[in-house]
């Protein structure tokens, strides 16, 4: 038997960062080789220990960067997007997910991925709208908009 450590979740076997005893034609001849896993060597364990401290640290650091923008977005005033419009309120074109971060960006400078927010579907009408981000895992903030006719 062969103790390895995943650098990558492998079906049958466990999630990354875990030690496991594996055959050693497995081990040797598929894990190894593809970059799935490491030999559990004393040098390769007290890497792959330092390497979680710093995924944990990154991710509280994450997790506070998030929950401030979250703070500043639901403290903030709707965010103005002013396009062409027709007489009965509808849009020439829509507003995307791509339209409401550079909004966002330009009225109060904060970066908001635009595979975060979440729109059901592209908007097409001028009004007030509600749009969710989804900053990190558990941490949703309201976008708060309001669609002008230019």
């Amino acid at each position: 038997m062969m103790k390895i450590i995943l650098l990558d979740d492998v079906e049958g076997v466990g999630k990354r960062g875990e030690a496991h005893d594996v055959r050693d034609g497995f081990g040797r001849n598929f894990l190894v080789p593809r970059g799935f896993a490491i030999p559990a060597t004393r040098g390769n364990i007290k890497k792959v220990q330092e390497h979680a401290k710093v995924i944990v640290g990154k991710r509280e650091k994450d997790v506070e960067t998030a929950e401030h923008v979250k703070r500043r977005l639901d403290e903030a005033p709707p965010v103005i997007i002013k396009k062409k419009a027709g007489v009965d309120g509808k849009l020439f074109g829509s507003v995307t997910a791509k339209d409401v971060a550079e909004a966002v960006k330009k009225a109060l400078d904060l970066d908001v991925d635009r595979r975060a927010l979440r729109l059901a579907e592209p908007l097409k009408m001028t009004g007030a709208y509600t749009v969710d981000a989804r900053l990190e895992k558990g941490i949703v903030a309201q976008v708060r908009l309001e669609i002008e006719e230019e």
